[in-house]
């Protein structure tokens, strides 16, 4: 599952990011409404949460703005602005909920749980390629019917590959999205979880879902 977590107190973005990575999704942060706004524009995501008190373009506007464009990823508000008429405002705008800080993690992942249980009434957490099928929801990988075990990381890192199926990813890019830290030239990390997937997705199978881009970095494809 991705999350875009629109937040500019960074320790509350570090602490909501943390928490949501250790239950397997994939967290992108937006320090201020503008960039939270071309994120949400320019990428797929699951859940969003949305800050109100925002640098740039506030958080109310920004959640009119996607409403208004027919974006319809599930939005949960997260903010100090606690009274009656805030959370009517909120809701009354495209919230699907409103939490209220300061707030304890459990409360908000649960409530996150809820709305992606009940967007998951209408779309399918299931992601096919032929034979591979990756259950964002689960996390549980198959192929051909088989489970494939995998740790957080190489989950995360073949969900990552496979909402980006068909186009070349450097090795920075997955180091930012995946690792959430520059890439250093100087390791061979992602090169050994790349070779990690391959061992488990594709040995023993003619169609080769990971592939290397040469002189550049790897490719799902599909």
């Amino acid at each position: 599952m991705k999350a875009l977590v629109i937040e500019d107190e960074k320790k509350v973005a570090s602490f909501i990011r943390k928490g949501l990575e250790s239950e397997g999704f994939i967290v992108d942060i937006a320090y201020d409404g503008k960039d939270g706004l071309e994120k949400a524009f320019s990428n797929s995501y699951d859940i969003i949460i949305l800050d109100l008190m925002l640098p740039k373009l506030d958080g109310l506007s920004l959640l009119q703005r996607l409403r208004r464009e027919d974006i319809t990823t599930q939005v949960l508000i997260l903010t100090a602005k606690g009274h009656v008429e805030d959370r009517i405002e909120g809701l009354n705008a495209g919230a699907d909920d409103y939490l209220v800080k300061p707030f304890a993690f459990g409360e908000l992942l649960a409530r996150i749980r809820a709305l992606l249980r009940r967007d998951g009434l209408q779309k399918n957490p299931v992601i096919e390629f032929d034979d591979l099928a990756i259950n964002t929801f689960t996390r549980e990988v198959s192929r051909s019917g088989n489970l494939i075990e995998l740790s957080a990381k190489e989950y995360a890192l073949l969900e990552f590959m496979a909402y980006n199926a068909g186009r070349a990813l450097n090795r920075a890019t997955i180091s930012e999205h995946v690792w959430h830290y520059n890439f250093d030239r100087g390791t061979n990390f992602i090169d050994v979880y790349i070779n990690r997937l391959r061992n488990k997705i594709d040995e023993g199978y003619d169609k080769k879902f990971i592939q290397t881009v040469r002189g550049y970095g790897y490719m799902f494809k599909p």
